[in-house]
């Protein structure tokens, strides 16, 4: 399930489509990193007939998703259910399932709506709808703390060796956008981390959210920072990450979008990416 889940991740790199979705022109800020304008007045939505949500999640995806020792559903998409739910002062109940059965669990009537790191695409928007994204993968230069700093700008790479995993969007955006750059690619994020660790590479290149958790973690052991970015051409990163919904429950989407919004507003959001990533990735 979790090297499913890091290909899925991997291949989509959630990251671009809150630029059509979003509540209006974006703030870059720690509040609401370019999702939502926070200084937008917002018409609370008719809530007429809300009683409960039923959230569908997954527990295999720290810090994302996941169950502590006691058993109970933690994460940073779990908090977010709860804190939609509190906004919109509606009952709230979360459900773990396994994340290949997540979207049949949803459209066969069993939740409401899907918070489990689920990327929006054009294939999948066939089938459900989805919130505007409350998070996004954007790719990331990640070097050794201790090395000279370097500008990974146009010119800026030539002569790096910059690690990138093979055949991904990052290995593709790497050869499109820094063609001066020695590009290595390795087979996975653990041979990409110990290129960097080690002296392989100069820079390492890939998903952002993954590396923000890697760096803020044990087995960086604080070797190294971010440099430059955030990188968020959804062509080649795909669109952002949103509450997945049937797409004939419109109203509860337009609720959870006014929810979302009202979280960064107040603060709520900020606190909550904080909690779970002290290295900002967005």
């Amino acid at each position: 399930m979790r090297r499913a889940r890091e290909r899925f991740l991997a291949g989509l790199a959630a990251g671009a489509v809150w630029l059509a979705m979003c509540l209006g022109a974006p703030a870059q800020s720690a509040d609401a990193p370019g999702l939502w304008d926070t200084g937008r007045h917002l018409e609370r939505p008719d809530l007429a007939g809300f009683r409960a949500i039923r959230f569908l999640t997954e527990d295999d995806y720290p810090p994302l998703n996941f169950r502590k020792p006691d058993g109970d559903l933690a994460g940073f998409n779990v908090d977010i259910a709860r804190a939609i739910c509190e906004e919109l002062v509606v009952g709230c109940t979360i459900q773990a399932r396994r994340f290949d059965t997540l979207i049949d669990s949803l459209l066969g009537g069993k939740g409401d709506a899907i918070v489990a790191s689920i990327a929006s695409s054009p294939a999948l928007r066939e089938t459900v709808d989805f919130s505007s994204p409350y998070y996004r993968t954007p790719a990331r230069f990640a070097a050794r703390a201790d090395a000279s700093a370097v500008d990974p700008s146009a010119g800026g790479l030539t002569g790096k060796k910059v690690g990138v995993i093979a055949h991904s969007a990052h290995e593709a955006y790497l050869r499109t956008f820094f063609p001066e750059a020695t590009i290595a690619p390795e087979t996975d994020f653990s041979a990409l981390v110990d290129a960097l660790k080690t002296g392989k590479a100069d820079l390492i290149f890939a998903d952002g959210l993954t590396l923000s958790i890697w760096l803020g973690g044990e087995d960086s052991a604080n070797c190294c920072v971010f440099r430059g970015g955030p990188y968020l051409e959804s062509k080649f990163f795909g669109e952002g990450v949103g509450v997945a919904l049937r797409k004939e429950d419109g109203s509860l989407r337009l609720a959870i979008d006014w929810a979302l919004a009202r979280l960064a507003q107040k603060g709520v959001y900020a606190e909550l990416l904080r909690k779970y990533f002290p290295v900002e990735f967005q």
